[in-house]
């Protein structure tokens, strides 16, 4: 069995293993010594979750873990692991990272071509397992809900990507429609649908995934983004909330921010936030949309 942390993972080569249990999974409520002891204050609590199953040996039914170099806690978080196995302060599942790449030229399709490449090898997925994973993938895709039907007037949780859905929920206690993804929900997205039965399986997985990434240290347009999501979910608010520890995106606010305003989109900007939102998130959210529905 194996197990993933990060965004912009190959969906479709993970589905291919028939072994893929999906996300690690996290808990940021509970006391965690063990990886307090190990970890630098600026891990999220995701992370610092992960560290204590690993330590506990609660990821021992594993085989490995793939790591995501799209996300920098996802990064740093499997070089720490290797460490520590190293140093045998822990066991369990054999880390693995996924070197995504994603430039807009040349060079840098390429070696994502390369990274698929080797992560299948590692995995002992030849080309009609790959077409499987893309068909099977394909038709999760294609089966995903859309927001239609909302009753309730629609606001965005954008920014950071949550742990969970509590923030979520005090939107909806609200009387409005919560859109936009939980982390768990990010780390999942297998993007827009692949092309089958191309005879380069790896090729067209690895196309997909440059062209497609939305992760914290992707390059594109946020601020147009941002407001063509709105758009699109037929938002009539956005709430843009930072975690504390989340240093990429926080950079893109200031445009972000502008771009809502010309758009008339009603926003409330929540940086530096506790992951567990104890520090009167609620509060505040609630008290925005009230206003505006007043």
């Amino acid at each position: 069995m194996i197990a993933y942390v990060g965004p912009d993972l190959p969906q479709d080569l993970l589905a291919a293993t028939g072994a893929c249990s999906g996300p690690v999974a996290w808990n940021v409520d509970r006391a965690m010594p063990t990886a307090d002891r190990w970890l630098e204050s600026k891990f999220p609590l995701w992370a610092r979750s992960i560290v204590q199953d690993w330590a506990d040996g609660a990821l021992d039914s594993l085989d490995a873990v793939i790591f995501s170099r799209a996300d920098d806690a996802a990064q740093r978080l499997y070089y720490y692991i290797c460490e520590l196995r190293r140093q045998g302060e822990v066991r369990g599942p054999e880390p693995l990272i996924f070197d995504v790449a994603r430039i807009a030229r040349s060079s840098s399709a390429a070696h994502m071509v390369a990274a698929v490449r080797q992560l299948a090898d590692r995995l002992g997925l030849d080309a009609p397992a790959l077409e499987r994973g893309i068909a099977e993938t394909n038709r999760r895709r294609a089966s995903a809900s859309g927001m239609a039907g909302m009753a309730a007037p629609c606001c965005l949780l954008a920014g950071t990507p949550p742990p969970d859905r509590r923030l979520h929920a005090v939107i909806e206690a609200a009387r409005w429609s919560a859109c936009g993804p939980t982390l768990a929900d990010a780390w999942q997205d297998p993007g827009v649908a692949i092309e089958e039965a191309s005879g380069d399986p790896i090729t067209a997985i690895a196309r997909q995934l440059h062209a497609a990434s939305q992760s914290g240290r992707a390059f594109f347009d946020r601020a147009s983004d941002l407001v063509d999501r709105a758009r699109t979910l037929g938002a009539s608010a956005v709430v843009l909330w930072f975690a504390e520890e989340d240093e990429a995106r926080i950079w893109h606010l200031p445009v972000q921010r502008e771009a809502l305003s010309q758009a008339g989109i009603p926003h409330l900007i929540m940086t530096r936030r506790d992951w567990r939102g104890t520090d009167r998130a609620a509060g505040e959210i609630t008290q925005f949309l009230k206003e505006l529905s007043a």
